[in-house]
């Protein structure tokens, strides 16, 4: 049976893009806890396939993955970065909270502030402790509120969705209200058909 070192190192020596695919699949596969931190490397490779695969692996290692996309978070390359923050979205851990916040409303990419804006909408804030819960979800509401006034379309049409998110919780809806209303007369038509949509499926 292969163990995982042997998997990782097929990875680092893969020479070809097909030997790195099948490296790559095989050690998210694998889902050992040991291969997080070589398939948030291969985010950084420029192989777009193979960091879809790596994003899959990383999810589907849920909470396990979360301290490692925090701590391994490239500063340098903003591909892999909105790589790492799509799996943090994803993953929905609201450990990631501070990194969502801080990536929506400051990173230069705008698909790191896209994906972050979207995940802030999806946090498992169960998992949150009550204590916390309240003021950290007026963080999010703030920041979201914040970038959907942003100069870029597609960051507000992210915020929006963001947005929604939180208004399907009963106790932020008032406080969302008002952003909708205000952004429901964004100069984007894009824009408008997505808040429009929002307040027409938020519960």
């Amino acid at each position: 049976m292969t163990d995982t070192a042997d998997l990782i190192r097929a990875v680092e020596q893969a020479d070809t893009p097909p030997r790195l695919l099948v490296a790559v699949k095989t050690l998210a596969k694998a889902q050992d806890e040991a291969g997080i931190p070589t398939l948030i490397a291969v985010l950084g490779y420029n192989n777009p396939v193979a960091a879809e695969i790596a994003i899959d692996g990383l999810i589907q290692m849920g909470s396990a993955s979360v301290q490692p996309l925090i701590t391994l978070l490239d500063e340098y390359n903003y591909g892999a970065r909105a790589y790492s923050i799509r799996a943090l979205a994803a993953i929905a851990d609201p450990r990631a909270l501070d990194v969502l916040l801080a990536s929506a409303a400051t990173d230069f990419a705008p698909s790191v502030r896209r994906a972050a804006a979207k995940g802030l909408g999806s946090l498992h804030w169960d998992l949150l402790d009550s204590s916390l819960r309240s003021t950290a979800q007026a963080q999010a509401i703030e920041t979201l509120s914040s970038i959907a006034q942003d100069a870029d379309w597609s960051i507000r049409y992210a915020a929006i969705v963001g947005l929604q998110g939180l208004a399907n919780l009963p106790e932020l809806r008032e406080a969302i209200a008002p952003v909708f209303e205000q952004t429901a007369q964004d100069a984007d038509a894009a824009v408008r058909a997505r808040v429009a949509l929002a307040t027409q499926t938020s519960p």
